[in-house]
């Protein structure tokens, strides 16, 4: 998507404090045996395959309650998450009934795709849905926020001159990228390019829809047109459609 969901992940985990024990698992397209050897090896517990799945949950409960004596606080962050299998996602749900008789022995954090949403819709996974406590969704930049996120690009590459993107071109850059980070990155370097090309200090509206004619999932104005249409058309087409059902009905 493109929205900052990794980095926020990124961020979480190099925030933690000193009595949380971070469990990263980057790539979540594992089956639920796989889940919880990844999960004892980021704890520091052996494991393997091969080894009995009994046993190994007993083992990774062991390793929760020794950490919980030491103060730690175990948070499982999984990114990607809309990549699970379900059966996975259950799996997960389990591990979070490990407990003790006064608290939880590890929190998880999902960071996914709007797909993400659509899975835990499930009727099939309604109880791991009911236990999501929070959640939160990353939406994309207004027009204001690109132009903030672009002077802080610029600014921590070193920049502190006269603005680069005028008004104007950071209005085609914010259409364009439709406010989603990635895109602004791609668009922006391409058009500062474009600019440093033609001896330019400044990048023009028309260097950020070249960028956008050359990017894959940028809205080109060409592209914008063609939607347009189709919507217009769409309208008509219903209005028409109502038109000759009213004035049937009439006669």
């Amino acid at each position: 998507m493109g929205t900052g969901k990794t980095m926020l992940c990124r961020m979480l985990l190099a925030g933690l404090r000193g009595d949380e024990h971070a469990v990263y698992i980057p790539n979540p397209h594992l089956m639920p045996s796989m889940l919880r050897v990844a999960v004892a090896r980021e704890l520091g517990v052996p494991a393997n395959s091969r080894l009995d799945q009994d046993l190994l949950l007993s083992r990774i409960q062991e390793r929760l309650i020794q950490l919980g004596r030491r103060g730690k606080r175990v948070i499982v962050c999984l990114d990607e998450a809309q990549a699970m299998p379900d059966e996975t996602l259950e799996a997960l749900r389990l591990l979070t009934n490990l407990e003790t008789e006064k608290r939880k022995l590890l929190q998880v954090v999902l960071f996914g795709q709007p797909e993400l949403e659509e899975k835990l819709a499930k009727p099939a996974l309604r109880q791991v849905r009911q236990r999501i406590a929070w959640s939160y969704r990353l939406e994309p930049y207004e027009r204001d926020d690109v132009a903030a996120y672009v002077r802080h690009r610029l600014a921590v590459a070193g920049y502190d001159g006269a603005p680069l993107f005028g008004a104007a071109a950071i209005r085609v850059l914010h259409r364009a990228s439709g406010g989603v980070p990635r895109l602004v990155n791609i668009l922006g370097h391409k058009a500062l390019m474009l600019a440093y090309g033609r001896g330019a200090r400044r990048v023009r509206p028309a260097d950020v829809r070249a960028a956008a004619s050359d990017t894959d999932g940028a809205l080109s104005p060409r592209a914008r047109l063609r939607r347009w249409l189709f919507v217009a058309a769409a309208v008509a087409t219903l209005l028409a459609g109502l038109w000759a059902l009213w004035h049937g009905a009439r006669a």
